[in-house]
């Protein structure tokens, strides 16, 4: 079973409080989520491999350690994932960007896939598939879906809150996946938004209805 991760530093704790008031205005609003993301990168990031490396420093030779240059790609399920893909660029900015557009039917509250565009080498990387919501789970499964249908094999699911239902949805259809989120919330209500959540991240990342 991949791992199942809360970030619980303080810092994080706080920047989502601020994004769950309603009050909170769009550019605020994105600029912290932006600032989330960079500070889950981190410890998203924290297992990529080393190797040794000799350098000289003004004193004496040395062996220390780098990153073995392992290719790293940030995957946003469109639209709301967009808001997460700045901040962790901040801190890997070699990152390649891939897309994957999902919209849900708003009867059946399924997903359905518009849009996959992706580096061509998305098999030797490892992916950090980003939506700032895990609801239901239905996007973040058919998103991994459709990168394992294209090589994908080494991923992790990023996101800012998830309800227990996405979670335990996911896990099972993707056990393999490792999992990160800011917080693990109470529920889903009755229209599949996430209790006590932060509302629309789309809408409020972006300022629509």
């Amino acid at each position: 079973m991949g791992k199942f991760e809360v970030l619980d530093h303080p810092l994080i704790q706080h920047k989502l409080t601020l994004i769950r008031d309603k009050n909170m205005g769009t550019k605020d609003f994105r600029e912290t989520v932006n600032e989330i993301s960079t500070l889950m990168a981190y410890e998203v990031s924290r297992d990529m491999p080393l190797e040794d490396v000799e350098i000289e420093t003004p004193i004496i030779k040395t062996t220390r350690k780098q990153l073995t240059g392992k290719k790293v790609a940030v995957v946003p399920i469109l639209r709301a994932g967009l808001g997460m893909v700045d901040g962790i660029l901040d801190l890997i900015p070699a990152a390649k960007v891939g897309h994957i557009g999902m919209y849900r039917d708003e009867t059946t509250l399924k997903p359905h896939e518009y849009f996959v565009k992706l580096p061509s080498d998305i098999d030797q990387r490892q992916l950090f598939v980003v939506d700032p919501m895990l609801a239901t789970g239905g996007s973040a499964i058919m998103a991994i879906d459709a990168l394992k249908k294209r090589g994908a094999s080494s991923i992790k699911f990023v996101c800012l809150v998830a309800a227990p239902e996405g979670v335990k949805a996911l896990q099972e259809a993707h056990p393999d996946i490792d999992i990160y989120t800011a917080s693990l919330d109470d529920s889903l209500n009755e229209d599949g938004y996430i209790v006590p959540g932060l509302g629309d991240a789309g809408d409020r990342l972006f300022g629509t209805k």
